[in-house]
């Protein structure tokens, strides 16, 4: 059974910076998310927080509250956001403390890593609390190089890319694989990142902690595992960052060492410039654009995956009805709109790959 636990954002949840909490609200999690601790949000229901959803999780003012509150009692704290540079915020390591001192559990997925700071892992071996560094990279001899092996799996790969980060790649993932099940096509999910693993995926890597010379095999090696162990009819492989984003371009390795066979492009529409650029002039390039540079790679764009953020409803259906008729391709907003055609369209295109390859 999952354990209970309390996710930690310092007053973040209804930013961009809590990307990792809204996964883990929205589900699934390895953990059974008994509350969240945030301040600003204090007496709420965390789903409503995010989308005017009610999930059941109460938001707490402090870890106090929670520990008082959460039933059933907690064991586990998760960091729930995801900073530039993956950093901990000192207002989250002094939760953090609080917490090992209660004999509290940690879960961290920030670049700093918990083990590494004395008085943290001091604390912990005094609580014997238990301190999980998702993101710590794994010893040289488990990692992979890229060996050609790719060219043996049977299932389609489609990518699940974006324009910028912090879009909702995840999500959209999710969201796919779930309406494609429902359809009767065995769909299942590459994750890239440290939230996939946090929600219970059985297959992937977390891409930003792996050496560079190591993660097209890495990719390789959990794409290979998901079509051997699952035997999929179609694989979704999460993207990260943006082939274009200067602060961390990326997404190349999916198209080229994970040969997908298409994408689902995700894009902001309210967005001007790349997440946490804005005081640099960072614009994020066209659409159009983007999708141009897809097909460079030989991979066409499916289907485009719409973040609504800052967008009122009137803008939402100008901007779907905008880009279906100037790029071509169905658009569709995967936290609002039922994703019954884009599951089917994808149905159809992982049925058509499939059946173009040899027996």
């Amino acid at each position: 059974m999952p354990e209970p636990a309390l996710i930690l954002t310092a007053g973040r949840l209804a930013t961009s910076d809590a990307k990792t909490a809204h996964g883990l609200v929205r589900g699934p999690c390895r953990y059974d998310v008994v509350g969240v601790v945030d301040g600003a949000h204090a007496g709420r229901d965390a789903g409503q927080v995010l989308d005017g959803i009610g999930r059941g999780i109460p938001v707490f003012q402090d870890l106090e509250a929670a520990l008082a509150g959460a039933r059933p009692a907690p064991r586990w704290c998760v960091i729930g956001v995801a900073t530039p540079g993956g950093v901990l915020p000192q207002e989250l390591r002094a939760e953090v403390l609080r917490a090992l001192g209660r004999g509290l559990s940690i879960v961290n997925g920030l670049h700093e890593l918990l083990a590494d700071d004395p008085e943290i892992a001091a604390l912990a071996a005094r609580s014997g609390a238990t301190l999980v560094d998702i993101r710590k990279p794994k010893p040289r001899r488990e990692l992979h190089f890229w060996s050609g092996e790719i060219a043996q799996v049977r299932a389609p790969r489609v990518a699940v890319l974006g324009t910028d980060c912090a879009l909702g790649k995840r999500t959209t993932c999710q969201v796919l694989a779930a309406a494609l099940r429902e359809r009767g096509v065995a769909a299942e999910m590459v994750y890239t990142g440290q939230t996939g693993w946090l929600q219970g995926s059985r297959f992937g890597f977390v891409l930003d902690s792996t050496p560079n010379d190591f993660v097209s095999g890495e990719l390789e090696q959990a794409v290979v595992r998901c079509d051997r162990e699952a035997r999929p009819d179609l694989i979704l492989l999460e993207g990260q960052s943006a082939l274009r984003n200067p602060s961390g371009p990326c997404g190349a390795e999916l198209l080229l060492s994970a040969r997908a066979a298409g994408v689902v492009l995700q894009h902001a529409p309210g967005r001007q410039f790349f997440d946490d650029q804005e005081h640099l002039g960072q614009r994020i390039p066209s659409l159009a654009s983007e999708i141009a540079l897809i097909a460079l790679y030989g991979v066409p764009v499916l289907a485009v995956a719409l973040n609504h953020d800052r967008l009122t409803e009137r803008e939402r259906v100008q901007w779907r009805e905008r880009i279906e008729r100037e790029c071509g391709v169905p658009a569709f907003y995967p936290l609002l709109d039922p994703p019954g055609r884009i599951a089917t369209l994808l149905a159809e295109f992982a049925a058509g790959a499939r059946a173009a390859v040899p027996s």
